[in-house]
């Protein structure tokens, strides 16, 4: 099966203190992989690491094939990477369809001088970001709140507009981190529900850092536990979750 993402021997430093070790992994195309691990394992610094955020000391990323390592952020997303925060980070004041169309921009191009004086190529490309918004919110149940401020959504429905907003970049990648954090039970199912959704209805290869279990062990298919900043196991999630190292390391017991 072909990989969609391959991590080989990246790291990074800071300050003198390793914080990233020989991180290594190969994601298949379509599969959903789980990043795991105590807090301050360097799994935030690896996501920072894949999307350009820190350039890596060693190592190499290929997405689909192609090298991106040490690329710029808008680069990696336009080569096809999209991502989620664990603090949700919308443009509040903006409706929802303003928040999609602004993931439509790295496909959907224009001049300055065409979005200054409202030229017909301007009109054209607005008007089909609008019709491929409406699609994107319809697929995530969000048409209705098309018109709503961002800031005005509940909190489980702002989540899901972030995710739709991600997809709205067209990425072949989809990094999630900690996408339950501040859910109930029942907002976290509906979560679940929903990244099984994307992965199936997008054919989305995903990757997500989540600290909830019960989301993790029911949609994850593969997992990789960090601690201090270095693989501790790696593997299909049952084994991962019953390797006696993980239980002691993470799990507490």
């Amino acid at each position: 099966m072909t990989a969609m993402l391959k991590v080989e021997n990246l790291g990074i430093s800071f300050g003198g203190l390793r914080a990233v070790n020989a991180f290594d992994i190969t994601i298949p195309k379509g599969q959903l992989c789980g990043l795991i691990g105590p807090n301050g394992a360097g799994k935030t610094t690896v996501f920072n690491l894949l999307t350009g955020v820190y350039k890596p000391d060693t190592g190499s990323v290929q997405l689909d094939g192609a090298e991106i390592t040490g690329k710029r952020t808008i680069e990696i997303s336009k080569a096809g990477i999209a991502r989620t925060f664990q603090n949700i980070r919308l443009f509040k004041e903006l409706s929802v369809l303003d928040n999609v169309k602004a993931g439509l921009h790295n496909h959907h191009p224009y001049s300055t001088a065409a979005g200054i004086f409202r030229l017909p190529s301007y009109r054209r490309v607005e008007r089909e970001m609008d019709e491929r918004a409406m699609e994107l919110l319809h697929v995530f149940s969000l048409d209705e709140e098309a018109e709503t401020l961002a800031s005005n959504l509940p909190y489980g429905k702002q989540r899901r507009l972030e995710i739709a907003r991600a997809m709205a970049t067209d990425p072949k990648l989809l990094l999630l981190d900690e996408p339950a954090a501040g859910m109930n039970p029942n907002e976290t199912q509906e979560l679940m529900d929903m990244i099984r959704f994307v992965r199936d209805h997008f054919d989305m290869t995903i990757l997500l850092i989540e600290h909830d279990m019960k989301l993790v062990s029911g949609i994850c298919e593969a997992l990789t536990v960090l601690n201090f900043g270095e693989i501790l196991a790696q593997g299909p999630t049952g084994e991962v979750l019953n390797d006696p190292r993980v239980i002691t390391a993470y799990l507490g017991e």
